[in-house]
Order: structure tokens, then C-alpha cells, then sequence
């Protein structure tokens, strides 16, 4: 099989690594809208060759490992691509786009969350082993042909990948509160932390309770204030009820309850045992 990938970020690039080595892949191509990156996607090895949008047709695979807003773009763009071409988007969000899917694509289309990532972006954040052992969510794909649907699940099982099946409405209500609202948070805190304090007190008190927390605050805007503003109303939603469990923290503080916010906290510590 040929495959394309749209997007040579983290994701994409990543994605090229490892697709290279799968044995029934014969050419992994890579198209991007920065030059610099296709350039460094190159020298780096992440694809075989370049490829351009009107040359996607030869592909039996096309990733869109793009920005959400750029999917919906790009879906417009591809809404007359053979039918034989199965289109894979990477997109962490999902309702908005499957809203937006052009008619045409319906029976070739699959729409996918790899649940992988780091804060860093750009084709030299890319390695093989991001996506090993993370969960893929696909939603609404028995919408889509099974020839299109055995491609992806055979190529994300082939990443090292677990694979679940969800609704897009279900994604994207509880990705707001899992993955989307601990974004919010820690932008949040890192823009509240720079307004109080001098960055000689960040650089020396900034322990690693600090740094985990805002280290996702490096995340790329572009990326995700397409995000935020596709999932408004999941974020939003989640943001309230978030709220509420700090106002119950300040007024246990407030009262001082030390039995009440010790168990608070011993109910927040099972979370490691989930996880």
C-alpha cells in the first residue's frame, strides 16, 4: 500500500517512523504547508518522499495529522477522492468534524483519537515509540465501508496501539474532561503564575510538582484553540463543574475541616489506581 501523510508535526511525523517499517506499506509520503517542516521531515527521515495535494488519489491511505480546523478544510478539499482511498483523521476532537464530512466520503472515511502526544510539536519532536501501548478511539466508524474500517484497525494495531470504539458525541464530552479541561487547567496556571511572580521566584521554586503541572502550558496554540473553540461547550461545561470542586476545597480551608480535606484527599489519591 501507498500512504500519505498530511501534517508532519509530532503526530504526523511520529506516525511516518513507524509506518515505514510496516511490511505491507511500500511508500509513506509526507505533504505539509510549511516547507521548513516537509524540509526537515526529509533530512529526518520521518517519510520517503514529498507528495502533493492533486497526487493524494494514488494513495490507498491519506492521515490527516493536521490542526482540527485544518481537517475541516482539508475534508472539502478531498470530498472528490476515490472511494477506494481510505481517509484517516487524527483529530482530538470529533463531532464538529463529522458534522462538516462531505456526503462523498461517508463509506471511506474513519475518524480517529490517538490518545499519544507530549507538549512539544514540529517534526523534531517526532519518535517511533509514541503511539506503542497508547489507546486509539475510533468514533462512528461503522459508518464507513469494512474495507476502510480493517485498513485502520490493522494499521493502529500494528502501531502498538489498544483500540476502542466510541459515538463522537461520547468522545467529545469526555475528552473535555479528561484530556481537553487539564489543558485549560494548566494554561490557566501558568498565565496566573507569571501575573504574581518574578521569573527569578519561578526559577527557583519551581519544583517538579510545578513543572508537571504546567508542562502541557507548552502546547502548541495552534493546535489547540481549534480545539477549544470545536469542544466550547464540553470545555465549558467541564470548566463549571471543575470550579465547583475548588470551591469545595476553599471552604474546607475556609473551615478549617482537617478530617473532611484529609479524606477529600484520600479519595483524590485513588486516582493512581486507575491510572
Amino acid at each position: 500500500m501507498k500512504v500519505a501523510i498530511i501534517g508532519l508535526g509530532l503526530m504526523g511525523g511520529s506516525l511516518g517512523l513507524c509506518l515505514k517499517e510496516n511490511k505491507l506499506i511500500s511508500t509513506v509520503y509526507g505533504y505539509d504547508k510549511s516547507k521548513e517542516n516537509e524540509k526537515q521531515a526529509l533530512e529526518l527521515q520521518l517519510v520517503h518522499e514529498l507528495i502533493t495535494l492533486d497526487k493524494l488519489e494514488e494513495c490507498d491511505i491519506v492521515f490527516l495529522a493536521v490542526p482540527v480546523d485544518a481537517i475541516l478544510e482539508l475534508l472539502q478539499a478531498l470530498k472528490d477522492i476515490s472511494f477506494k482511498t481510505t481517509i484517516i483523521e487524527l483529530g482530538s476532537t470529533k463531532r464538529k468534524i463529522i458534522e462538516s464530512l462531505p456526503q462523498s466520503l461517508k463509506k471511506n472515511f474513519i475518524s480517529a483519537h490517538p490518545m499519544a502526544g507530549t507538549e512539544n510539536s514540529g517534526p523534531k519532536a517526532a519518535f517511533k515509540e509514541l503511539y506503542k501501548d497508547a489507546v486509539c478511539v475510533l468514533c462512528d466508524s461503522e459508518v464507513a465501508d469494512d474495507l476502510h474500517q480493517k485498513r485502520a484497525v490493522e494499521i493502529f494495531s500494528h502501531l502498538g496501539m489498544r483500540i476502542v470504539f466510541m459515538d463522537s458525541v461520547a468522545h467529545d464530552h469526555h475528552t473535555a474532561i479528561i484530556s481537553h479541561l487539564p489543558h485549560v487547567i494548566s494554561f490557566s496556571l501558568a498565565n496566573y503564575v507569571m501575573k504574581e511572580e518574578d521569573k527569578r521566584n519561578i526559577a527557583h521554586l519551581g519544583g517538579p510538582s510545578f513543572k508537571g503541572m504546567c508542562r502541557i502550558a507548552k502546547s502548541n496554540p495552534d493546535m489547540w484553540g481549534g480545539i477549544f473553540e470545536q469542544n466550547k461547550e464540553n470545555i465549558l461545561s467541564s470548566i463549571e463543574c471543575f470550579q465547583k470542586e475548588l470551591d469545595r476545597c476553599k471552604k474546607m480551608l475556609e473551615n478549617a475541616d482537617k478530617d473532611e480535606l484529609y479524606a477529600w484527599m484520600k479519595r483524590a489519591n485513588t486516582l493512581r489506581e486507575i491510572l
